[in-house]
């Protein structure tokens, strides 16, 4: 099972702790592509039943009909607001999270008003797994560059806060995993798109794995793509392989390169609009 917990994040994870009696509210940055799994159970106990908006990136590479279940499921839990957002092409999606996070702290600001006192700007913690996308967020947030945006995990390393908007400060936070995944999908997903290092990883297996899921999930996608019907994992990414090209000197498959194109292509989009987990609408326990 894939495992990666460096020492920074424990680090960060203790002064996530330290500084959230500072925040009214937390902002949890997720990929809608897999948005159980891009969950850090951690925040649950950090959060400490503060108001959340859960903030659902990467929708213009996820399944739009299933992205819709994902926010009705998440919107369920109490305290909770959900919406689902494109980073890179909507330059308006930073006033919807602004007029998201107002909406959250609405109750508190109007007892505040009610008493007499002038809300101050609501102050949220940012936080989410590695290579989510929360840079670019608070960028957009804040309506330029305020933080150093990359396509890899570990860019941020450091509790900053910013004065993202006159009505929002935000703590923006590491990407933090947890110390044990639950299960060998969520490990599969956080590798296969990019939020652990892909220098740990066997990427022949992790790809095997992701097709795998991909056949369960959208039958007939990746066969019609790479005309691979009746292939199993294996024989898919050698059907990729002859299709892109990439062959030993003896001319055989190179399942390797094929495994590196297939999780580029994934993390692109380039396979298609997937979400390749479901929520359980008749899942009664919403305490995530």
């Amino acid at each position: 099972m894939i495992q990666w917990y460096p020492g920074h994040m424990e680090k960060a994870r203790r002064q996530m702790i330290e500084r959230l009696k500072a925040v009214d509210m937390v902002i949890e940055l997720r990929d809608a592509r897999f948005p159980e799994a891009s969950r850090n159970p951690m925040l649950l106990e950090l959060a400490q039943n503060k108001p959340r908006l859960i903030v659902l990136a990467k929708s213009d590479m996820a399944d739009p009909d299933v992205t819709e279940q994902w926010i009705r499921r998440l919107r369920k839990n109490e305290n909770t607001a959900c919406i689902a957002v494109d980073l890179m092409r909507d330059s308006k999606c930073g006033r919807k999270i602004i007029r998201e996070c107002l909406e959250v702290m609405k109750p508190k600001r109007e007892k505040q008003l009610a008493r007499g006192i002038r809300p101050r700007a609501v102050r949220a913690m940012a936080a989410g797994i590695p290579n989510v996308g929360k840079s670019t967020m608070i960028n957009r947030i804040a309506g330029k560059n305020t933080v150093k945006a990359a396509d890899k995990p570990g860019v941020t390393r450091s509790l900053t806060w910013i004065h993202a908007d006159k009505e929002l400060d935000l703590l923006d936070t590491p990407g933090v995993l947890w110390p044990k995944f639950d299960d060998e999908v969520t490990g599969t997903l956080l590798a296969a798109y990019g939020s652990i290092n892909d220098d740990i990883l066997e990427r022949n297996m992790l790809a095997m794995d992701v097709i795998r899921m991909i056949q369960n999930t959208y039958p007939g996608l990746l066969e019609d793509m790479f005309d691979a019907h009746g292939e199993n994992p294996n024989g898919v990414l050698k059907k990729i392989a002859a299709k892109r090209h990439l062959l030993k000197e003896e001319g055989k498959p190179d399942t390797r390169r094929a495994a590196d194109a297939f999780l580029f292509d994934l993390r692109k989009g380039k396979i298609g609009r997937l979400t390749l987990e479901r929520p359980d609408e008749e899942n009664e326990d919403l305490s995530e």
